[in-house]
């Protein structure tokens, strides 16, 4: 008799920031990270680091009892290795080593100082870990500290630390806008590296700038919630960043309320640096990404091999794992697709097929829930799941094909036009007609492994026929041909059932 398999520990890392502490535990260390738990305390450790050089001491118990707090949080959730990290203004404020000494004996684990070139590495790393195939520039905008750092796929250049944190903006310039505004033009406008990011993508990292993603979101009435890889056009974000220093100027940042009270003074500052990081960069594109210094500092403890793992998909095959009925099946389901393509010779790109994948994993993670709302249950599973390595139009095609396989294809069923309009009308029409391969596939396996692979597609002209192996004649019905017959009319064709 097998033992069964021992189950992965836990990790859990201490993100002592500037402006926030943070405990996030993860299941496990893998490609995907899942995170069990997540809690932050704003301590504001680098409120006054630019002008006193020290750690403000009401910061300083702030943080420490979110310590004690956090240590206790991981004994009871039993985690297996907690990593803690600080970051610029434990480095730089001339108290920065008591206290990390008394944090130290808290914890009961060493304290990894980041330096910013190591803090910048990993941010870039985190990108990488969260969005796929990067190219541009990474910005981790930090209460102390902007790291910059540039990023080709899998490759992290040098980077670079600059003191325009949104806390320590705000402390070096004394509150004036004005002077904030004078000292971020200056600072920015030496920075080399950035030029290098002309036309491509910027991506921002850090938590004031999500939070001015989420304003963004809200005032636009996008459709998705997720901060992560919610994008912007350069332009668009440069006029978003200037409204909201009006805002300032006004008064006004009291009236937005998707911001917390203690995030809300620093907004005017973070979006002082992306207006001039927007000015010198020049990109194309603003990217927002959740996945930062913490990701990236377990990504780099992978395996070269497990890096280089696709994280959409392992993220799908984690969710099929523990939603599906058969984890099996949906490997077999892919494979199923794959001759489909082949056969009726549907040009697809790289990441047509990726997202293909990703949607066969995730093709049957709604079958708990009441037959009236599979289709938009799991239409806001996926679109606002917790998962990176895909972008918001990659997520609305995944969500539509699984939508379009428990709802059906009829004008009664239409998904929201909201999140129709995330996507351009072709690849709409290739999310309907992987529902309606889902539709006959699920229907004939009734999701179990094993069936599958006994039926081959053929086509004779322009028919396209499933045959069904001698063992499997038993499956064929009515409804099983209908259903064929309105996947083959999707690739124009006729449609006919084959027994062997």
């Amino acid at each position: 008799m097998k033992r069964p398999r021992k189950r992965e520990s836990s990790v859990a890392v201490i993100d002592i920031g500037s402006n926030s502490v943070r405990l996030v535990v993860y299941e496990n260390l893998s490609r995907s990270l899942i995170p069990v738990f997540n809690e932050k305390a704003l301590c504001g450790l680098g409120r006054e680091v630019q002008s006193t050089g020290l750690l403000a001491p009401d910061a300083v118990a702030r943080a420490l009892t979110s310590l004690r707090r956090f240590r206790a949080l991981c004994r009871i959730q039993k985690v297996g290795r907690v990593y803690v990290i600080a970051t610029a203004a434990c480095r730089d404020a001339t108290n920065g080593p008591e206290f990390i000494a008394k944090a130290e004996r808290i914890c009961g684990v060493p304290i990894d100082i980041l330096s910013g070139p190591r803090e910048a590495k990993l941010s870039a790393l985190g990108v990488i870990s969260g969005i796929h195939d990067p190219d541009g520039i990474v910005g981790d905008l930090g209460g102390g500290s902007l790291e910059l750092i540039d990023v080709r796929r899998d490759r992290v250049r040098n980077g670079v630390t600059l003191p325009l944190g949104s806390l320590a903006l705000q402390d070096s310039s004394h509150r004036s806008l004005k002077r904030a505004e004078n000292i971020v033009r200056d600072t920015i406008s030496g920075v080399d590296l950035l030029k290098q990011g002309r036309g491509r993508t910027f991506y921002a990292v850090g938590g004031t700038w999500r939070a001015l993603a989420r304003i963004h979101i809200v005032q636009s009435g996008y459709p998705l919630k997720v901060m992560h890889g919610y994008s912007i056009p350069a332009p668009d974000a440069l006029d978003f960043a200037q409204r909201l220093r009006r805002l300032a100027a006004a008064n006004r940042l009291a009236d937005i309320e998707v911001v917390s009270d203690a995030r809300r003074p620093l907004l005017t500052y973070a979006a002082l640096v992306l207006e001039y990081v927007i000015r010198v960069v020049r990109p194309k594109t603003i990217v927002f990404s959740t996945f930062g210094v913490r990701e990236g500092l377990f990504y780099e403890m992978l395996s070269r091999d497990q890096r280089a793992e696709d994280g959409l998909i392992c993220a799908a095959q984690n969710l099929n794992r523990l939603l599906s009925r058969s984890a099996r099946h949906a490997e077999e389901l892919i494979a199923w697709t794959d001759r489909l393509v082949r056969v009726v010779h549907l040009r697809e790109t790289v990441e047509d097929r990726r997202l293909r994948h990703a949607a066969c994993l995730l093709s049957d993670v709604g079958w708990r829930v009441h037959p009236d709302h599979r289709g938009e249950e799991t239409l806001s599973l996926i679109t606002n799941g917790n998962f990176g390595s895909i972008s918001h139009q990659g997520r609305a095609f995944v969500a539509l094909a699984v939508f379009y396989r428990y709802a059906g294809l009829s004008v009664q069923n239409e998904p929201p036009e909201t999140i129709r309009d995330l996507l351009p009308p072709a690849m709409d029409e290739r999310a309907r007609l992987l529902g309606a391969a889902f539709r006959v596939a699920h229907l004939i396996s009734a999701a179990r492994p094993g069936v599958l692979p006994a039926t081959h597609f053929r086509t004779r002209g322009r028919k396209l026929m499933l045959v069904f192996e001698h063992q499997m004649v038993d499956l064929v019905a009515d409804r099983v041909g209908s259903r064929f017959k309105q996947l083959a009319r999707l690739v124009g064709r006729s449609g006919s059932i084959v027994r062997r």
